[in-house]
C-alpha cells in the first residue's frame, strides 16, 4: 500500500452539521477533498455546501465512501466508529477530543480485526497534497512534494509543515497519530507506508515525551528504512511525572524521556533537530 489516501478517496463526515464538522467540511472541499455524503441522524433529504445528508452510515454507503471523519462528540464516538466499521469503511479518522479511554480500546480494537486504518482520536487528520485532506489540518501550509511527516503533535505539524514548505520542500502525505495514549496508528505502521511510497523521498517524524513509540521507531528503522528520516522530539523540559499538553505524553522513572528517545533515533542513524525551524537544515543535509 504506498499510500493511505490518493484521489479515489471518499469521504463522508459523521456530525457534518456541527461546529467542527461544518467548519472542516468547507475547508476539505477547498482543498479538493471529495466529500460525497454527510451523517446527522434526523436531517436526512438536507444538504450542507451541496452535500446529501443522511441519517446513518448505512445510508450514506449509496455515495461509494471508502473514508469518514468522525466528528460527533465525545460521549458518541463509539457508536459513529462501530457504525463505519459495520458498514466497511476502511479508513476511520477520528477528531473529537476527550474519546473515554475505554471507548477508544473497544474501537481500535474492532478497527484491527477488520483491517481497518484507524487515525485518531485527538489528532488533526491526514493530508496528501494535490489530491486529498481528511482532517482539520490548515490549507495554506502544503505544497505536493517528497517529504513525509507523521507527528503526535497537532500544533507542531503544522509548524514543521510551514517550515518545510517555506524552505523550498514539499510534502507527499502528512499524518497526525493524535495525542491520547491509545490512537490508531504508530510510527513503525506509517513508517512501513513511507518506505513503500514512490512519491516519498525523505521522511519527518515528530514525537515527545511518554511511551516508547519513538523508540520502537528507532529499531524499525535501523533493519527496514533506507530512506533518510529525521526527527523532532517535543517536551525535552517536562520533569519526571508531569504530564504536558496531551494525554499521552507523560513519562515515569526515566521511561519515555526525551533523552531515551533522542539517544535511540541517533543509534539508528537519525538526526534529531533543536528546534522545529532545524528541521529543513537536516533534510537538506
Amino acid at each position: 500500500m504506498p499510500s493511505y489516501v490518493d484521489e479515489n478517496t471518499r469521504v463522508i463526515v459523521q456530525g457534518i452539521t456541527g461546529h467542527q464538522g461544518s467548519f472542516h467540511t468547507i475547508q476539505m472541499l477547498k482543498f479538493g477533498t471529495k466529500v460525497v455524503a454527510g451523517v446527522t441522524p434526523g436531517k436526512k433529504g438536507s444538504k450542507f455546501e451541496g452535500i446529501p445528508i443522511v441519517n446513518s452510515v448505512k445510508e450514506a454507503m449509496e455515495y461509494e465512501p471508502n473514508a469518514t471523519m468522525i466528528a460527533v462528540p465525545a460521549p458518541f464516538v463509539k457508536d459513529a466508529a462501530y457504525e463505519a466499521i459495520d458498514a466497511g469503511i476502511k479508513l476511520i479518522y477520528i477528531l473529537t477530543e476527550k474519546v473515554p479511554f475505554h471507548d477508544t480500546l473497544d474501537i481500535y480494537h474492532q478497527a484491527r480485526v477488520r483491517g481497518i486504518t484507524l487515525i485518531g482520536p485527538n489528532g488533526p487528520g491526514i493530508t496528501r497534497p494535490g489530491y486529498t485532506k481528511i482532517g482539520i489540518m490548515p490549507n495554506q501550509i502544503f505544497r505536493k512534494g517528497s517529504v513525509a511527516v507523521a507527528s503526535r503533535s497537532g500544533t507542531l505539524t503544522y509548524e514543521i509543515v510551514d517550515a518545510i514548505t517555506r524552505n523550498g520542500f514539499g510534502e507527499s502525505t502528512v499524518i497526525g497519530l493524535g495525542g491520547d495514549p491509545v490512537v490508531g496508528l504508530t510510527f513503525v505502521e506509517v513508517l512501513k507506508v513511507f518506505e513503500e511510497d514512490p512519491d516519498t523521498e525523505q521522511i519527518v517524524l515528530v514525537g515527545e515525551i511518554g511511551g516508547s513509540n519513538e523508540e520502537r521507531a528507532a529499531e524499525y528503522i535501523k533493519k527496514h528504512v533506507n530512506k533518510k528520516v529525521v526527527a523532532y522530539i517535543a517536551g525535552r523540559s517536562a520533569p519526571p511525572g508531569k504530564r504536558m499538553g496531551h494525554a499521552g505524553a507523560i513519562i515515569e522513572k526515566g521511561v519515555g524521556t526525551a533523552e531515551s528517545k533522542i539517544k535511540a533515533f541517533n543509534d539508528a542513524g537519525v538526526k534529531v533537530a533543536e528546534y522545529p525551524d532545524d528541521i529543513p537544515k537536516l533534510l537538506r543535509e
